[in-house]
């Protein structure tokens, strides 16, 4: 599947600072520990619906990890899914009488305009799970060899029995796993399962629903193990990062984790398990399913996309906020200001501020600090400027280059 386009990303003077994360599955933060080529991987659209705030704040996260690792050397070798064939993109299709594969298409197609307009770096790899069913079910096969897997009425489920790693990404206890995966698309009620917390691996096909040829039999992939699938395939076991929103901590990434561990007998599948927060909208989640939604394609049309991108920074990546409008026109405002400072002949020294921009983003990612950094420097500046020729263009590079905003 097409990404979208990359721009440039202007190389900064001076020593970068390792990142620091906070890895879930570990409950603190941690700091990375990439080789040359650092990889991650984002968990991608369910291309239902189109691209609201919370997805940006989501990829707009990971976007400020990879620009870290760019920043101190790493070549960064980033992978990302779209669930194109899911049980909500089907009900959606069928309530709108679109076809299934229309509306994917169309909502990705969204998306990577959304994603470049707000400047995030793109994947190497972005894959739709209608091109990897072979190397899915190929997967569940492996799995079913182990011994962790049995037939419930055609369907293929992984028997949280054999998964020994369970649990540890979470650390939830048992009775707030069983409300999460019940609310979070499990069956936990679902006769004949061994245990409640059993995850589906394969769906065997259903009178009207997509399905595809497999050594499993006619169906189609569980929601879990596409992205272990894909990972495995182009990242390989072990990698640096699996990111998401924290929705995804409990079932999607716990059963991932497990998954990975019984495939490769390597543990832990990723290194890190890092997630951020949820946007809220009238006091409630913003998601698909409640209807309050912002999208990004409406704001953008409103304002500049990089007044969207300074409310996104505006907040730490793992804080749950709230999105109010008045937010926009605070980022505007910021936004003018920093372009005016830049546009000046000179400013005060910038030195001292890409050091202090580097080291509160190497802090698990702390861009509302770093944003404040800057305002100071812009505060300095305006009206009258600095003894630095140089500075308003290291200023604007190094907003672009690790903040993502071009000024």
């Amino acid at each position: 599947m097409r990404s979208w386009s990359a721009q440039n990303i202007p190389q900064l003077p001076g020593e970068s600072i390792p990142l620091s994360l906070y890895d879930t599955s570990a409950r603190q933060v941690r700091q990375t520990d990439p080789g040359p080529t650092a990889r991650m991987y984002v968990c991608g659209i369910t291309p239902y619906d189109a691209t609201h705030l919370g997805h940006a704040n989501t990829y707009h996260a990971f976007d400020l990890v990879g620009r870290m690792w760019r920043d101190a050397g790493h070549e960064v070798h980033y992978t990302q899914n779209a669930t194109d064939v899911d049980d909500p993109l089907l009900e959606r299709a069928a309530q709108t009488g679109v076809d299934w594969q229309d509306l994917a298409e169309r909502e990705i197609e969204l998306f990577r305009g959304d994603m470049e307009a707000l400047r995030i770096l793109p994947p190497r790899e972005y894959v739709g799970v209608t091109e990897v069913v072979g190397q899915v079910a190929g997967l569940i096969a492996r799995l079913s060899a182990k011994g962790v897997t049995y037939e419930l009425g055609g369907d293929v489920y992984f028997s949280v029995a054999d998964a020994p790693k369970f649990g540890q990404v979470s650390g939830y206890p048992e009775q707030e796993m069983l409300a999460l995966f019940a609310e979070r698309g499990g069956d936990p009620d679902r006769p004949g399962k061994r245990h409640p917390l059993d995850w589906l691996l394969w769906r065997a096909e259903r009178p009207g629903e997509p399905a595809w040829d497999s050594p499993l039999g006619r169906g189609r992939p569980g929601w879990h193990i596409e992205c272990t699938a894909i990972a495995l395939d182009h990242l390989g076991p072990g990698y640096d990062v699996a990111g998401g929103g924290s929705d995804l901590i409990f079932p999607h990434h716990e059963c991932g984790a497990s998954e990975g561990h019984a495939a490769t007998g390597e543990w832990p599948f990723a290194k890190f398990y890092t997630h951020a927060g949820m946007v809220a909208l009238g006091g409630e989640k913003m998601s698909k399913s409640k209807g309050n939604l912002v999208f990004v394609h409406k704001l953008r049309l409103e304002h500049d996309p990089m007044a969207v991108r300074l409310v996104l920074l505006a907040h730490h990546y793992r804080a749950d906020w709230e999105y109010v409008p008045a937010m926009m026109a605070t980022a505007e405002r910021r936004l003018a200001r920093w372009r005016s400072a830049v546009a000046l002949a000179s400013g005060p020294r910038a030195e001292e501020l890409l050091a202090t921009v580097r080291a509160r983003l190497a802090d698990d990612l702390d861009s509302p600090a770093a944003l404040a950094a800057i305002d100071a420097w812009a505060d300095e500046a305006l009206p009258d400027g600095g003894p630095d020729s140089s500075s308003p263009a290291l200023v604007r590079d190094l907003a672009d280059a690790l903040l993502g905003v071009s000024l």
